[in-house]
């Protein structure tokens, strides 16, 4: 490695320009500007659904959006991220983030929660706290954001809210009535009992928060999550939090960089602009970006080429590491460990995020997986 200098009058002398950049000319995310009050309206919440598996949490969701989102899901299980809006009774919005809830997913519910005001925590009457519960309730913790207990299948003969509130107590969880601070809604999803008593309580929550943006300016919010579709090449799913992104403007998501040539909301419907606390699927992008990337919009396109290769050269750099003696020596240790056995593996997924925490994942915990 040399330092800026000396590569400054190594490359003058082989004839060529150079110009120093800063880290702070890339990083868009940083440069956030202040906005003035007046400027500043009332936006939806973004509410993100958690829970254990098979608790009910997409179940509660298709019923506020009286579609099918379950049958969609591999097993009826969940298998990434998607983000919904849904009209209220009383003409409010709500966002809906719907966050896989079986154990392998910890990593993307994890990602969920990052970007939610308000985390509803979904809890089986009939099975009660599990270990994915407290995970999603220590996620919910460290993102410093309210949580609202909703306990789901009342309806059936086997349920025990009681049992539920009890058990929640543990972990800080405790209703107004026993002196806490979490509202709770006993609901059925599958019978849509008492989900207005939920709305209510979302809505009251997100009073309380008093959530504003500003929508007059350039686009900012995250990506949720992306994926290669046959005849449209990338497409993302953003989570717009401040500003107004609309067809035609150039953006950058992590080391991804493009400029929106169409854009769907949750239903599939093309529009042209979307405003803060909406969820939209975007076409028009170079690369795969990574969900949780912050998402921005730029000036040009050369500006927009300029930060995400900036940004793909510097996480080369990070990854890149350098062959010791001490490394190469552990290589070679594991490489001689007969206990573990090596599998090479080719993954396909739907969406990025699946594939993404697939990685991490080892099949038994007795192989070493290679090749994903």
């Amino acid at each position: 490695n040399i330092d800026a200098d000396t590569a400054e009058i190594i490359a003058g002398e082989f004839g060529h320009k150079v110009k120093r950049v800063a880290d702070s000319d890339y990083d868009v995310e940083f440069k956030k500007e202040i906005d003035k009050k007046e400027d500043l309206v009332d936006r939806a919440p973004v509410v993100t659904i958690m829970g254990h598996v098979d608790h009910g949490k997409t179940t509660l969701l298709d019923a506020f959006r009286s579609s099918n989102i379950v049958s969609k899901e591999h097993g009826g299980i969940t298998q990434h991220i998607g983000a919904y809006r849904v009209k209220t009774k009383s003409k409010k919005f709500i966002t809906f983030i719907d966050t896989p809830g079986h154990e392998a997913f910890t990593a993307m519910r994890a990602r969920g929660s990052k970007v939610t005001d308000i985390v509803v925590l979904v809890v089986a009457a009939d099975d009660g706290v599990k270990e994915t519960t407290i995970e999603a309730i220590n996620h919910a913790k460290a993102a410093d954001v309210p949580i609202i207990v909703c306990i789901n299948k009342i309806d059936l003969n086997e349920s025990n809210p009681q049992n539920v509130k009890n058990q929640l107590m543990e972990y800080e969880i405790l209703s107004e009535e026993m002196g806490g601070k979490n509202l709770f809604v006993e609901v059925s999803a599958k019978s849509k009992t008492n989900l207005d008593k939920l709305v209510e309580a979302i809505l009251l929550q997100a009073e309380i928060l008093n959530l504003k943006a500003n929508p007059s300016k350039k686009a900012a919010g995250i990506i949720v999550e992306s994926k290669i579709l046959q005849g449209k090449g990338s497409t993302a799913t953003v989570l717009i939090q401040e500003g107004s992104l609309k067809v035609g403007d150039f953006f950058v998501a992590g080391p991804s960089y493009g400029k929106v040539r169409a854009m769907n909301d949750d239903l599939g419907k093309k529009i042209t602009e979307a405003k803060p606390a909406v969820p939209v699927e975007i076409i028009g992008i170079t690369g795969v970006p990574i969900a949780g990337d912050y998402f921005k919009v730029v000036e040009n396109e050369t500006k927009g080429k300029e930060i995400a290769n900036y940004r793909l050269h510097k996480s080369k750099i990070k990854q890149t590491e350098p062959l010791t003696k001490e490394s190469l020596e552990k290589q070679l240790s594991d490489k001689s460990n007969e206990k573990i056995k090596e599998l090479g593996l080719i993954l396909k997924s739907d969406v990025q995020g699946s594939s993404a925490v697939s990685v991490h994942c080892r099949i038994l915990r007795q192989v070493r997986c290679t090749g994903l």
